[in-house]
């Protein structure tokens, strides 16, 4: 297994073709912000529980959702309808990603994979511009959203929470609406899940991801905080 350097000069990783069968890539090093942003410019990303080493992660196949295929289901264009939810841009990355680091049933201690390192590591790349949340809103309490990175023309999503029924899905489509708008390439969902399915995301080939990054790497950045303008 591939062992990541500790030196924080040092951001090599290894190709993703030598990723175990589940995308098991690399271990070890740290979460500072340009090893981060490396890791994601070459479909990489941490993933780790407590008291673990840093996991680097390329599995293939990889799941991403294209903003033009984006589905939305009847119930769901019911939620969607003005008045219930509203949606803002980065105005609580803190507070999402501590409701995404919030209890979760599939661990049998009720733990999360976000950490403090976690947390600290992606506030610092929301501080620096990469980072962004998005947060959905009803009768003024924080009741569902999303965070993720992004680069160039490729947004990574990290994770999600809902507090009521279609809040975190009301995040994704407002997000994806707007990221086709800025022209965004893809959204990274990196595994499959029947949520992010039924939204219309795929699953494809490792070897297609990376050249959907590719390209999507090619076009500018949009660092700092993030504002809706579409209505």
């Amino acid at each position: 297994m591939f062992r990541v350097s500790p030196n924080p000069w040092d951001l090599r990783f290894p190709s993703v073709d030598l990723a175990t069968p589940d995308g098991l890539l690399a271990v070890g090093g740290d979460l500072r912000p340009m090893r981060l942003l490396e890791a994601y410019r070459h479909g990489i990303f941490p993933w780790y529980e407590k008291d673990q080493p840093i996991l680097w992660w390329s599995p293939d196949p990889r799941t991403v959702l294209f903003p033009d295929k984006l589905h939305i289901s009847r119930s769901l264009k019911r939620s969607l309808r003005p008045g219930l939810f509203s949606v803002t841009l980065d105005r609580c990355f803190p507070d999402v990603m501590r409701h995404c680091a919030g209890p979760r049933p599939q661990y049998p201690d009720g733990g999360t994979w976000i950490t403090v390192e976690m947390l600290e590591a992606y506030k610092r790349l929301y501080e620096l511009g990469y980072a962004h949340s998005v947060e959905t809103w009803q009768e003024g309490a924080l009741v569902g959203g999303l965070y993720g990175v992004a680069l160039g023309g490729a947004f990574f999503a990290e994770s999600m929470f809902t507090r009521t029924s279609d809040a975190s899905k009301v995040a994704l489509v407002s997000l994806v609406r707007q990221l086709q708008a800025w022209g965004f390439r893809l959204m990274d969902c990196q595994q499959s899940s029947p949520h992010v399915i039924a939204l219309g995301a795929e699953e494809i080939p490792r070897h297609n991801f990376l050249d959907h990054l590719g390209a999507a790497l090619t076009l500018p950045e949009r660092r700092g905080r993030w504002q809706f303008d579409i209505s």
